[in-house]
């Protein structure tokens, strides 16, 4: 049984990046959470600042992850614990050079096609008003 990150309850698969998103299936992707947790009020469905932090989380640790340059897709397959043809189907469109694919392109590709930024936090926060 899966068991919910926040508070250990019964829990659900939730992807990071959406597979709307362009987001596919592999462990780093994964979040586990409870109905309240996923699709609550205050769950990554519904809190927009939310997601985005679980987007650059994933950002980071794929970054971490990913310490060379290049990679190649055996490489990949045993670092990210992803399907060998869902990954060359994914990179499909990207230049593969001598040393491997690029990391940038990779990490870019896993993410949707969108890079993730702290700034993109600050849209979130909640407006106080001063009366």
């Amino acid at each position: 049984m899966l068991k919910c990150e926040v508070c250990g309850k019964q829990a659900d698969k939730h992807h990071i990046v959406y597979r709307s998103q362009g987001g596919v299936d592999f462990p780093l992707n994964f979040k586990y959470l409870c109905s309240e947790h996923h699709r609550g009020k205050n769950g990554p469905h519904k809190s927009r600042k939310l997601d985005v932090e679980f987007k650059i989380e994933l950002q980071k640790k794929l970054n971490d992850l990913l310490c060379k340059d290049y990679y190649t897709i055996d490489e990949l397959v045993c670092l990210i614990e992803i399907n060998k043809g869902m990954l060359r189907r994914l990179l499909k469109d990207y230049k593969i050079y001598k040393e491997g694919y690029k990391k940038t392109d990779i990490i870019y590709r896993l993410m949707g096609k969108k890079i993730y930024t702290e700034d993109m936090l600050e849209e979130y926060y909640d407006f106080i008003a001063n009366f």
